[in-house]
């Protein structure tokens, strides 16, 4: 076993390993693109050369799993991703809940805001819980994902929602764990982050239900 490693600790370098040796934004719009220049420790000991880099800066999101665990449902919404124009064969996706973080809020909140402006589900904060963070795609983007899960009542919840300032058109659809599981097999969910949720609810929903399911 490698010396340096143990189960507490299993990668060998943090930020302090890194050094920055310059940071500039090359954009700045709706996103914005920072250039790094870095250099950091190497395995084999050493220093790397000079690494040039651009990083997409999109700021962070949660995404919830709003889970009817009562009666087994989920809630997917439908909306146009432009970002799937160039390899799908329709840019409407199919997604969990989700929104960026505006200014001094906390995860929770966002969720609880993003699940009423996007499908009119009020939802209660003490029946949202955390799932996990992870990095969307961290060798050229910085977006950190908070993944939450949250107990809804799924009955009538259905329409079109949607902030028009914000170019929203967003359909909702309610229907059967089971459903948007044979969904993912098929190929019809196509977006990470509800993907990866889909198949955590997978492992999780008897405990959610235990949990959510008599309250």
């Amino acid at each position: 076993m490698n010396k340096h490693l143990n189960k507490e600790n299993m990668l060998r370098f943090n930020k302090t390993h890194v050094k920055i040796h310059q940071k500039e934004t090359k954009y700045q719009g709706f996103f914005k693109l920072d250039e790094y220049q870095i250099t950091h420790e190497l395995f084999n000991e050493g220093r790397s050369e000079l690494i040039s880099r651009e990083i997409f800066e999109r700021g962070d999101a949660v995404v919830l799993i709003p889970y009817d665990a009562k009666n087994d449902n989920v809630v997917l919404i439908e909306q146009f991703r432009p970002g799937a124009l160039r390899t799908q064969e329709t840019p409407w996706l199919l997604e969990f809940i989700a929104g960026m973080f505006d200014d001094n809020e906390s995860p929770i909140e966002v969720a609880i805001r993003e699940a009423k402006e996007e499908a009119n589900i009020k939802i209660d904060e003490h029946r949202v819980e955390k799932v996990m963070r992870y990095l969307s795609s961290p060798g050229g983007m910085s977006e950190e994902i908070h993944l939450f899960v949250g107990n809804v009542n799924s009955e009538n919840v259905g329409g079109v929602y949607g902030l028009a300032e914000e170019n929203e058109d967003i359909l909702v659809h309610t229907m059967s764990r089971v459903a948007a599981l044979e969904l993912l097999e098929q190929g019809k969910i196509i977006n990470a982050a509800t993907i990866i949720g889909l198949q955590w609810l997978q492992f999780n929903y008897q405990q959610l239900q235990e949990k959510w399911s008599t309250k």
